[in-house]
């Protein structure tokens, strides 16, 4: 049990840069949802069950331009899949005991740099590194866009402007 939580705060330590970077890219995000139209509310569900900022951006266009529900599960099916890959790779650096729940878990949250940070940890990963990575990266991600939203509504169009062309 001591292991588990050391490694959960090891994690949420190397998480913290991820952290950093994702308030910033799912701010403009968030701002960019909100001129598509879309509540805070649901930007936040986006981001919760989304994870990833190709599939996100991807899926405001789509909804800007009206897409059917089948082409946005195309589109994000085929935007994500590299997500599979890199589950299957880290899913070799956990231990073969390691139980169905705890995989299924660290497979939601691979992202690309929750992925560059696992892969390069010595040794078999525990999955509460990886709980911990995902408990300070994913709340950045979403905290991230729902100030965009917010702030989508105060700031002058230029600030908006100059933020969406930044990233």
């Amino acid at each position: 049990m001591n292991d588990n939580i050391t490694n959960w705060k090891n994690g949420v330590k190397d998480g913290i840069p991820i952290f950093l970077g994702y308030v910033a890219v799912s701010f403009t995000f968030g701002i960019m949802a909100k001129n598509a139209g879309l509540t805070p509310l649901a930007a936040v569900i986006m981001s919760v069950t989304n994870v990833t900022s190709a599939g996100q951006f991807a899926a405001l266009g789509l909804i800007g331009a009206s897409s059917s529900y089948f082409e946005m599960a195309v589109t994000q099916l085929v935007l994500n899949l590299r997500y599979c890959l890199m589950s299957c790779s880290l899913s070799q650096k956990l231990d073969g005991k390691v139980p169905f729940v705890h995989r299924f878990l660290v497979a939601y949250g691979v992202t690309d740099e929750i992925f560059g940070v696992s892969v390069c940890k010595n040794g078999r990963l525990s999955p509460f590194y990886s709980y911990g990575l995902m408990s300070i990266a994913i709340p950045g991600w979403v905290l991230g866009t729902f100030l965009g939203v917010v702030s989508g509504s105060i700031l002058p169009g230029r600030v908006i402007s100059a933020l969406s062309i930044a990233l």
